[in-house]
């Protein structure tokens, strides 16, 4: 009624007048490759997922600064490392594994909450008299090494006999007000990388490791309703800090391989 020109409603109407013109969302459509050139590792390198934005930012009337940008978080983690009969090797995100946390941040550990800070986010600086129109884009994939023999043994033997990866992610593209804070949510995607790998140790090196379902990956789902960014996913530690890597034997206790970087 009376709020027109109040700070608040012109506030309120910048917000719902950042717009996004278009977003895409995919995962290149090419199988994961498998390096085995390494006699002490396998390395794979998954496809990569890769999203983009164009955004349109009306004039900014005040001396104000706004970031658009990418925020991803993990909500599903399974990345199990299997040695036949003497047991498994797993990469472990402790809070999310317990239900302590929806998600974690997947920054890049150096920009949070943002997921990088080169093409994945645009930084305005009011006040403005146009409207800004620009593209944000990122991209992400899994390149990871694995080692033949069991991760806790003195012997270099391959023993690897399969791979099993199965992650889930939400990234949004937000809008913030760097003095207030203040939030908008303008974008929610999600996707999943899924992929298993059977081996064969006894094999010559070249010939053991084979790739299984899926040879192809889900294409992302960019969402028609905004879901809400969960707290954790905009503050450390992100995922690559807060994974641990465990040995879980067929008999015996677990052991922690590699601890968390993050405490």
């Amino acid at each position: 009624m009376g709020c027109i020109q109040s700070i608040s409603c012109k506030s309120k109407v910048f917000r719902e007048s950042i717009s996004v013109i278009e977003v895409k969302a995919s995962i290149d459509p090419i199988p994961t490759s498998i390096d085995e050139s390494s006699s002490v590792v396998l390395r794979y390198r998954t496809p990569h997922f890769r999203a983009s934005a164009q955004v349109l930012v009306p004039p900014i009337p005040k001396k104000e600064t706004w970031i658009v940008g990418w925020i991803q978080a993990c909500s599903h983690m399974e990345f199990y490392n299997h040695y036949g009969d003497q047991g498994m090797s797993s990469w472990e995100l402790p809070d999310l594994l317990d239900g302590k946390i929806q998600a974690i941040s997947d920054s890049d550990g150096v920009n949070y909450p943002w997921y990088g800070n080169t093409t994945e986010t645009c930084t305005i600086v009011g006040p403005t008299k146009k409207e800004s129109k620009f593209n944000i884009s990122m991209n992400d994939n899994f390149y990871p090494s694995v080692t033949w023999a069991v991760p806790v043994s003195d012997s270099n033997v391959a023993k690897l006999t399969s791979i099993h990866r199965d992650q889930s992610f939400t990234t949004w593209l937000v809008a913030t007000n760097t003095a207030t804070n203040e939030m908008v949510t303008l974008q929610t995607i999600k996707w999943r990388m899924r992929l298993g790998i059977e081996v064969n140790p006894s094999r010559p090196l070249g010939q053991r490791a084979k790739l299984q379902e899926p040879s192809a990956q889900e294409q992302p789902q960019v969402l028609s309703k905004n879901e809400p960014i969960p707290p954790s996913a905009l503050v450390k530690p992100n995922a690559n800090d807060a994974q641990v890597l465990m040995w879980r034997p067929k008999d015996g206790p677990p052991l922690v391989v590699i601890p968390p970087k993050h405490r």
